[in-house]
């Protein structure tokens, strides 16, 4: 396989599309794309890139293209097990597909005005009510999957999965920007971020030479 991403400092949907090769345990071959850069305009005209219409991250396995991290997930569920992504308890894989699938259409406000920027931190980033309810929302889903299903380990559901790849961005900018969370979540977050492929990917982002100015001025407010 061989998965194509961006800047790991900036790029919260390249991340999820890592974990989720990480997670599916066959080997793949990465590849980074200088997002917004003279090589990226230059890749999105090329033919590994044209099928996702320049965005990343993508997977191709053989002649089999799949982008879009959520598909990915699935892609790879398909291939190695559903259970190395979801739980395999009935009730619990319900509220982990819904989580999955409201982080990806959702929290725009968050997501626009708390770029993820690994090397950064930001304390006293004003948060706006949109991102406020956004935040809380995450917050109420992480606590009820805590409580509910997480009884066998650190992470949403005990095990990691699907849910906390999709997650993994939103805990990162908690962090940039110094987000006030409730115990329960800093454990979590916590669990995540110490995580040896979120340690992994964390060095490589802080090794980045490449700045991507819109994405600094959040930070830096």
């Amino acid at each position: 396989m061989k998965l194509i991403i961006g800047n790991k400092n900036y790029s919260s949907w390249s991340l999820r599309g890592w974990l989720a090769a990480k997670q599916s345990g066959v080997a793949f071959e990465e590849i980074t794309v200088p997002l917004y850069g003279d090589e990226w305009d230059e890749a999105k005209k090329g033919d590994d890139l044209a099928p996702s219409s320049g965005k990343v991250p993508i997977l191709w396995d053989g002649e089999t293209v799949v982008w879009d991290s959520l598909a990915i997930i699935d892609f790879l569920a398909d291939k190695v097990g559903r259970d190395r992504f979801w739980p395999k308890d009935e009730t619990a894989r319900g509220m982990a597909r819904s989580m999955v699938a409201e982080m990806h259409s959702s929290y725009l406000a968050l997501r626009r005005q708390h770029p993820m920027n690994i090397r950064k931190r930001g304390e006293g980033h004003p948060v706006t009510d949109e991102a406020r309810a956004d935040i809380v929302r995450i917050l109420t889903l992480w606590a009820e999957a805590r409580a509910r299903f997480g009884k066998g380990g650190p992470f949403l559901f005990g095990a990691f999965g699907a849910a906390d790849i999709i997650y993994a961005p939103v805990v990162s900018r908690f962090i940039t920007y110094a987000i006030p969370v409730p115990g329960f979540a800093v454990a979590y977050m916590q669990a995540v971020w110490e995580h040896e492929w979120l340690q992994a990917w964390i060095a490589a982002a802080e090794a980045e030479d490449w700045v991507i100015e819109k994405f600094e001025e959040p930070a830096r407010a």
